[in-house]
């Protein structure tokens, strides 16, 4: 896996992949549609940035690239790849508990803040791709 060179795109599962953490200026791209939701990608080598339907999705300082990007009510997943420790951002549901895997791997128990926001430390990549996985408990 690799950067996303056209900062996002829907691949075949459904599943969307979206930064590009090479990038040395902030780019966007707004009004992306998947199945009737409107994304918007924010990216550079400081920050990736995702909101689907102007509402906060993810977001990773440094910049990252995230591939096979999943999300249910249940369940969020995806690949990540970066340079070195990246904290990640994710907008769950407020005040949930939720077990976090990173490649494969059970790192514990969180739960989200009033706001709904869970934040995880990951070791990211440009070599190997980490997989992350959040589950509602």
């Amino acid at each position: 896996m690799a950067v996303v060179s056209e900062l996002i795109r829907k691949e075949s599962d459904g599943s969307i992949s979206f930064g590009d953490y090479t990038l040395d200026k902030k780019t966007k791209l707004a009004d992306f549609e998947v199945a009737g939701d409107m994304y918007k990608v924010k990216t550079f080598n400081e920050i990736t940035k995702l909101e689907r339907n102007g509402m906060f999705v993810y977001e990773s300082t440094p910049g990252t690239a995230v591939n096979a990007f999943k999300a249910t009510a249940d369940e969020v997943s995806f690949f990540v790849e970066g340079l070195g420790q990246t904290q990640i951002t994710l907008e769950l549901t407020a005040e949930k508990e939720y077990e976090v895997f990173i490649s494969n791997r059970a790192v514990g128990k969180m739960k989200t803040n009033l706001g709904g926001k869970l934040t995880i430390s990951v070791d990211a990549d440009k070599e190997a791709v980490t997989h992350v996985k959040v589950v509602a408990i």
